[in-house]
């Protein structure tokens, strides 16, 4: 049980401090930071399902079966991957114009889509669902969101004066696209790993049913790294540049050599952010398996509402982010559908 609470908290705590790091890392005038975060984070989770497959492929019982089948598992689980790492790149693209305080709201309300999905597509699921509580806990999540928008004037006549129209809406958009794929996602995600008897996924265990999915997701995500990796070369785009860094005014000739002759540790520390935040995703996704290998729903209670909850709490303190008394109502209601529907394992 203690190691099923740390695995939870510190999951929660690592999401949360990653969303700062996005925040900060994806910045307006650095045009394609959302790719370069999208990379990094491909890169790292690369890594860690190279260790975890690793382990699996040695696992003396299941190694061999793993190993045969993971191929075909990596195809099978194709969809449900790609949803997250799309939903990802647009959380990326919408933060660098809209506050954190109001994206990360919007984004993990996916938690009341999913039982909508369930109900209409496994009726298996439906004596779960259907239930008054959480049918109220979703209604409040909807109206919350759609209040949140409607009375955010301000902040709207503020983007299209800074961004212009175009990207202002894009931007806000960004965080509603998040929820939506991200509810598909996780749909599709209960539909492959909630039973190892009923999974589309060919010739899993209850030990490796997880790993799999795991490995599938954060494989692609690498895959997914070094597509953009080769995107940015392409359009000469230097990784390692000044980054959020960049100054406002243009370097005259010998600034830009100084600026070119940075050694690596300057260069990488110009990625810092997006840096940091690719480390706590996977670190976050790393201690989340292991708490789903300890076959407890406990997890929904602590990851639905905890990740949004210190998010916000740590954008008001570091990003210092002000918004509207109405605003502030209508995310409390939101969080309060959120609390309502993890509690209740949703």
């Amino acid at each position: 049980m203690f190691n099923l609470w740390f695995f939870l908290i510190f999951s929660t705590l690592a999401w949360g401090i990653a969303e700062i790091f996005y925040k900060k890392g994806n910045g307006v005038k650095e045009k394609y930071a959302h790719l370069k975060t999208a990379m990094f984070v491909g890169f790292f989770m690369g890594a860690y399902a190279l260790v975890i497959f690793i382990i699996q492929a040695c696992d003396p019982v299941d190694g061999l079966t793993f190993l045969k089948n993971f191929p075909i598992n990596f195809v099978y689980y194709l969809p449900v991957a790609a949803c997250y790492i799309v939903s990802m790149a647009c959380s990326y693209f919408g933060v660098r114009f809209i506050a954190e305080s109001i994206s990360d709201p919007i984004e993990n309300t996916s938690g009341a889509i999913v039982p909508l999905l369930c109900l209409a597509f496994l009726p298996a699921t439906r004596e779960d669902y259907l239930t008054w509580p959480i049918m109220l806990g979703i209604a409040v999540v909807i109206v919350g969101i759609l209040c949140l928008g409607f009375f955010d004037k301000n902040g709207k006549d503020e983007r299209h004066k800074k961004y212009g129209k175009k990207l202002a809406i894009a931007g806000i958009a960004m965080p509603f696209c998040y929820m939506l794929l991200d509810s598909l996602g996780t749909f599709l995600d209960i539909f492959y790993t909630d039973d190892v008897e009923s999974t589309i996924l060919v010739g899993v265990t209850e030990g490796n049913l997880e790993h799999t999915a795991n490995c599938a997701y954060e494989f692609t995500f690498l895959l997914v790294a070094i597509g953009i990796l080769i995107f940015l070369k392409c359009k000469h785009v230097k990784i390692f540049d000044l980054g959020e860094d960049a100054p406002t005014e243009p370097m005259v000739e010998g600034e830009v050599a100084v600026a070119q002759k940075k050694n690596w540790f300057q260069k990488v520390m110009s990625q810092k952010w997006k840096i940091l935040a690719a480390i706590f995703e996977t670190a976050g996704q790393a201690t989340y398996l292991f708490a789903l290998s300890e076959g407890s729903g406990i997890a929904a209670v602590i990851l639905g509402a905890g990740t949004v909850i210190i998010s916000f709490i740590l954008s008001r303190i570091f990003l210092k982010e002000k918004l509207t008394w109405l605003q502030y109502l209508f995310i409390a209601i939101i969080f309060a559908g959120i609390i309502t529907l993890s509690l209740l394992g949703v």
